[in-house]
Formats: C-alpha cells, structure tokens, sequence
C-alpha cells in the first residue's frame, strides 16, 4: 500500500512538473478547475433564483442588482448561467465517460481477439460512422424525445465508435509485443492478458482524446439545446437560453451574449487543458516543449 501510495505521488509529481512549465495548460487547468467550483457551488453563489420570474423587471439591462441584467421574463441571467454551467459540465462528463468506457472495452476486444469479432465489431461501428456525427445526434435525441437524459443518450451513441477505433488500433500493434507473448508461454488467460497488458497500454490515446471531446460535448449539448432537442424550458442551459432569448437580440444583447460567453470560456479551458494533456501523454511533444 505505502509503495503504490509512493508510485502515485511520483506520478502526480511528474504531472505537476510538466503542467508548471506550460502556460497554456496551467491556464486551461485553472479555467477547467473554476468552472467546476461554480458548477458544484451554484446553490450558493448564484444571487437569485434561476427559475423566479418577475415581469416587472423584464430586460433590464446588466446593473448593480442584476450584473448581467435580465431575460424575457425577468429572470436573473447570471444565476442562470450560474445554474447553465452545472448541466452542461455533467452532461459532457457523462457522455464522454460512457462513450470512454464502450468504446475502449470493445476496440480493446475487437483488436486483441480478432477474427470473427473483430470483424463483427467493426462493422456495427462502420454503420454509425456512415452518419454525421450531429445529425445523428439529432436523431436518436428525437426518437427518445426531447431532454437531458435524451441528449446524454444520443451523445453517447454517436461518440463510442471514435473511441473503438483508436484504441483497436493501438490493441493490434501491442498484442504482438514480446510482453503479451511472454504472458501467454506463462499461461497467462486471454482475459487476463486482455485486462493487465493490453487495456492499460490502449489508454494514453484515447485518454487525450477524452479530455478533447469535452469541449464538444459542450458545444453539442448546446447545439441539441438550441435546436429544442436537448435541456427544456425554464431549466437553465446556455443553448437552450440562446435560443429562448434569440427574438430579443436588438433590444437585449445581454440575453445571448453572457450564455455564449459561458460556453467560450468552458470550451477553451477544456481545449487548452487538453492540449497539455496531449503533450504528457507524447514523450516527443514533450521533449519539443521542453
């Protein structure tokens, strides 16, 4: 216990060396980290009720009461993007953790096993390849109806197959090292070569491409959202805010640009972060960074 509790903290060490020395990843870390703290502390910083409406003050434009003023119905927009930041990051989290896991559990299979398997495998994932990714989307969210759980669905159908293919590629090359054929002449089960061996050595690729895709589960979220497909009214989500507010661009800018805002700054935090990311996981990005 106290050997693996040393091995993490070198691990954790080493992350933190090479994160200091990155401006960019040290920004995109601190963006990821804020945007989190206001997702988990919404009940306690947002100055009012997202859900509160009060026609009396409808429009009011950002002040002293309402620094980023008021919607359509007279409903505080900061708490409510405040509020937005909260389904956004647990909607892209889970939909990138379901896709992960589907998709890295079948590509490891499909590379390692071969044959029949692979073959079978791979052509369910060629089917929902053959689609664009959002129009697919679109589908699946409208078949299962309008909402949050609709969208995590048809996210993570549409993501699995990006995550097989990467991590197959990179099972069939490792299945042929002198490590797995040593594991095998020690009677090591398929099984146990599958878990220990070929798994853990898939996950540095598709962990990078992980921490990529959740700024585009954001930006898809918000997109399924606009299009009446995703979060439904009066819930508080940056794409559908967008859309409610959109009639009152001229008049109430503020309406649309503060929910936009939102998504820019969590998206390129992820990316930024993601990016650093990246030039860990690769010891020749690391030695150029260097």
């Amino acid at each position: 216990m106290i050997r693996k509790s040393c091995y993490l903290a070198r691990k954790l060490m080493s992350v933190q060396r090479v994160i200091s020395k990155d401006a960019i990843g040290v920004v995109g870390a601190s963006i990821c980290v804020l945007m989190l703290g206001i997702a988990l502390l919404a009940p306690h910083i947002a100055p009012y009720n997202p859900l509160a409406a009060d026609m009396k003050i409808r429009l009011v434009a950002p002040c002293a009461a309402h620094v980023m003023g008021t919607d359509e119905l007279g409903r505080d927009v900061l708490s409510r993007v405040i509020y937005g930041s909260r389904i956004s990051l647990l909607v892209s989290i889970s939909v990138v953790s379901i896709a992960f896991l589907a998709g890295v559990l079948l590509g490891a299979v499909s590379g390692f096993f071969g044959g029949w398997v692979d073959n079978l495998i791979m052509r369910v994932t060629d089917v929902f390849l053959a689609f664009p990714a959002l129009m697919l989307a679109m589908v699946v969210a409208f078949a299962f109806g309008p909402g949050i759980r609709s969208t995590v669905l048809a996210m993570s159908v549409v993501w699995w197959p990006w995550y097989a293919r990467l991590v197959r590629a990179s099972a069939l090359s490792i299945r042929e090292h002198t490590f797995v054929e040593a594991a095998r002449a020690t009677g090591v089960s398929r099984g146990g070569i599958l878990f220990r061996h070929i798994l853990p050595n898939c996950l540095a690729s598709s962990l990078v491409q992980a921490t990529l895709d959740m700024g585009y589960a954001i930006l898809t979220t918000a997109t399924l959202s606009f299009l009446g497909l995703g979060a439904q009214p009066p819930t508080p989500e940056w794409g559908s805010m967008i859309n409610q507010s959109r009639s009152y661009l001229l008049v109430a800018w503020w309406t649309i640009t503060f929910p936009g805002i939102g998504i820019f700054i969590t998206v390129l935090g992820i990316n930024l972060l993601g990016d650093a990311v990246r030039d860990f996981m690769d010891p020749k990005l690391r030695h150029v960074r260097n």
